[in-house]
Order: structure tokens, then sequence, then C-alpha cells
């Protein structure tokens, strides 16, 4: 099959790749769920020796390995497979920055029947799965959400913490929004000594977070208010509100509504550090940040992923004086930081 860049004419193999393109995603999933990448980084590196190590056939294991290298998670060399660097990094269990574990939450059953249903989603203009309200307070969506999330927030986490100085080790009070897992505030907390965490969320969701916070041993410094970030009662003198991907799930008119519960929660000085995919203007580019409307559209009533002109008018209507926005490098989100 030609491509464009082979002949210069016009090739279907785009939409062939597009239009199979669970395959994919359901191979990945598989050689995580089987651990291929860390039994292979341990030196099994033939069909045979893996199969063993993962308790396969040799011909399952070989094709599933074949089709890894073909989409360049594996290298192959005669007989003997190897992690790429990029797969040593992130699939690699021994790796510290592991993130196999959100394969199960990115494929999970809920994702797939709404974006099943995404011709109906356009012309609704949110989803037609489930309610789409973003507000069940024992939603076991939320709990997967934290236990698999977790590897993949630890980049952005430790950005966030020495972004707001962590490292200085002055005394801080944060409120974590939306924690699920907790790592932004656990970030915060490991860097500075001094900080104190209290993190929000559904009780389900915080039990997960309290795991994290003992396995972390900041669990003296760590505290959890269960409950809506909408109803919740919040405390007030806050350093840092940090809201972690938790805005795209909401129209702009709720944003404002929960922007200016964070604004009274803070001291004067205070910031309200937001993480989101930020789009350009174009709202085609980046496209990662781009494309994640589609997901709140499969997924959510009103959500959207927001320009960081949406952003600044939503934060000034909350009643924020100015936001400074910071491209997380290698990553495909932003920080904005908001100061009372």
């Amino acid at each position: 099959m030609a491509t464009p860049s082979q002949s210069g004419k016009p090739s279907p193999e785009r939409i062939f790749a597009t239009l199979t393109g669970y395959q994919q995603a359901e191979a990945l999933k598989a050689a995580i769920e089987l651990d291929i990448f860390s039994k292979i980084a341990e030196g099994a590196t033939e069909a045979a020796a893996l199969a063993k190590a993962i308790g396969a056939s040799e011909r399952g294991t070989r094709i599933l390995c074949d089709y890894m290298t073909i989409q360049g998670f594996l290298a192959k060399e005669g007989t003997h497979y190897r992690l790429v660097q990029e797969s040593a990094v992130f699939l690699d269990k021994r790796s510290p920055a592991y993130m196999g574990g959100m394969a199960g939450f990115l494929t999970c059953e809920m994702h797939r029947e709404n974006f099943g249903k995404l011709a109906g989603a356009v012309r609704k203009g949110g989803t037609v799965g489930g309610d789409g309200s973003n507000f069940a307070p024992h939603d076991p969506f939320w709990v997967e959400f934290a236990r698999s999330m977790g590897g993949l927030a630890l980049h952005s986490a430790q950005y966030i913490a020495g972004l707001i100085g962590s490292a200085e080790g002055k005394p801080a009070k944060v409120l974590d929004i939306a924690a699920g897992h907790g790592m932004f505030g656990l970030a915060i907390a490991r860097m500075n000594p001094a900080a104190q965490i209290a993190a929000l969320d559904w009780p389900n969701v915080l039990a997960v977070a309290e795991e994290n916070a003992k396995k972390f041993g900041v669990s003296e410094r760590w505290s959890k208010r269960a409950g809506s970030a909408f109803e919740a009662e919040y405390g007030e003198g806050y350093d840092y509100i940090l809201l972690t991907n938790i805005l795209h799930h909401f129209d702009p008119a709720t944003c404002v509504t929960l922007m200016k519960r964070v604004h009274a929660a803070l001291k004067t000085g205070g910031k309200a550090v937001t993480l989101e995919f930020v789009p350009n203007d174009d709202r085609v580019s980046p496209p990662m940040p781009a494309a994640f409307s589609l997901v709140m559209l499969a997924n959510t009533d009103k959500g959207d992923a927001y320009t960081l002109k949406e952003y600044e008018k939503i934060f000034g209507e909350a009643g924020f004086s100015k936001t400074v926005a910071h491209p997380i490098p290698e990553m495909p989100q932003t920080v904005l930081v908001s100061e009372k």
C-alpha cells in the first residue's frame, strides 16, 4: 500500500490505520498486562524464554512482540527483542517513571462506550453515556483513575512543586482540590518539609491518596476533606490551591463558580495553581491539548479544552489579578498560576 510520501498520490493508509487504531491500543494494553517490557529488561529477550517468563504461549508471545516492534515499542535483532528508550523509561515496572498502570483507565469500558456513541455526542453537543455530570460521589471510575494515573502525574507534580518554590522550605498551607491519587500535593510535601497539605475529594478516592501519603512518609503533614469541590468546606488562608485536571470537565460559568470559591479560600497574595490541556487559539494545535476537546465531548455534558485567553477570562471573572502560563517541558499540559 503506497503512502503519500512514497508516491505523491493520495493513499487510504491513514484512514485504514485510524479505523483499526483500537488494535494498537489493545496490543499495548496486553503487553503491559503480561509484563512483557519488564521481563525483556530482566533478560528474557527471545520468544521462548519470554513466553516462559510471562506464562504464555511461544507463538502468541512472538507475534505480540513482533507487533510491538512494528509499532516502535520494541526493537528486534535476529531473534532477540530489546526495549527502546521510551519503553525502558515508561513501561518497565522497575523504572521510577513507570506509567503502565494508566492502560486500564485509558482503555476502560466507559471510555469505549462513550466514544462508540460519538456521532450522538456530536449531535447533542455533549456525552450520551451516563449523566455526564462528574458529580457522582461513589463512582468507582474515579477510584480507578486514582489508582491508575499516579505514575503519569509524577513528572507534572514535581514540576509544579519546583515552580512554586517548594525547595526553599518555607511554611506553606496547600489545598489539593480533586486530589485523586494525591501526587500533586504529595510532591510539594516531599520537597518542602514545612508544607501542610489538605486533600479534597470523594471519600473512596481519598483512600487511595491516603495510601500514597503513608507510602511517601508525609502522612503527618497530610489531611483529608471529603466531599464535592463545589460544596465542601475549604477552610481559609491557603498559600496555594491546586486544581489539577478538573476545570476541563465543566463549562466556563461553572469554572468561574468554582474559582470564586478558590479565590475566597486563598490568603492575599495566595495563588491558584491549575494544570490543564491548553490548546492554541486556533484550537487545532498543539495536537494533544487540542484533541482533548474530543475526549470531553464524548465524556462530559459541557467540558472542553480551553485556550489561555479563555482561562484568563474565567480567572479574571473569579477575581484573580493575573495569570501566568508555564508549559511543562516534554509534556502536553500547561500550569497556570493565578494570583489573588
